[in-house]
């Protein structure tokens, strides 16, 4: 499994805790993998590559802010939240999904980790309540999907240069996923921020709200 090495090429400035935090959630995930499928198999060993930096891919996007509230909507194992959590120490994050089992693990981790910033909850996103400068989400749903399901809980205070709105990581063509929002979608490639082969296909989809 490749370590913290892949994450500290793109991110120089990471302190004792965050660093130690990234190291420790190898072991973890790997732990955990064996009981509940988090992560495929065959990506367990790429766990850094494809879902840690992949979700860190948002901080290349956005710095948010001290104090900024951000929901992850089907945070599955854990991504994008935890790893963003960890980056973003001074911002909380809200972190649901439907599948209790999965939340459970995450509800772990999050207490291994000492993660303060984080809250959890089991259920959809429709039901949800609460106010979020972003929502966050990694290959869940459509964006038509994920804009019905979170779009009310968007706060309309803005606080940020980039306005509040839904941040999704996607892969594959998304023509025609993005006909309905014409130009008020923006599509970034990830590979611009890292180079690993891994990240050719995948984008990094913004829509303001």
């Amino acid at each position: 499994m490749e370590g913290v090495s892949v994450i500290t090429k793109y991110f120089k400035n990471l302190d004792d805790l965050q660093l130690q935090r990234f190291a420790d959630l190898g072991e973890l995930y790997a732990t955990w993998n064996e009981r509940v499928n988090l992560v495929s198999r065959k990506d367990i060993d790429h766990l850094y590559e494809r879902h840690i930096l992949h979700s860190l891919s948002i901080a290349k996007f956005i710095n948010f802010k001290s104090g900024a509230k951000v929901m992850d909507l089907g945070t599955g194992g854990g991504f994008p939240g935890i790893p963003l959590a960890i980056f973003f120490p001074e911002v909380h994050f809200t972190l649901i999904d439907s599948i209790a089992k999965k939340m459970r693990v995450v509800d772990d981790l999050v207490q291994v980790l000492s993660l303060k910033n984080v809250s959890t909850g089991v259920g959809r996103a429709e039901n949800l309540r609460g106010s979020f400068d972003y929502v966050v989400s990694r290959a869940v749903a459509p964006l038509s999907e994920l804009y019905s399901w979170s779009g009310k809980s968007i706060s309309k205070k803005q606080q940020h240069a980039i306005p509040n709105g839904i941040i999704c990581l996607k892969g594959g063509d998304l023509r025609d996923e993005l006909i309905p929002f014409k130009n008020r979608v923006e599509v970034h490639k990830i590979q611009d921020w890292f180079d690993e082969e891994f990240f050719e296909t995948k984008r990094l989809v913004y829509l303001p709200c």
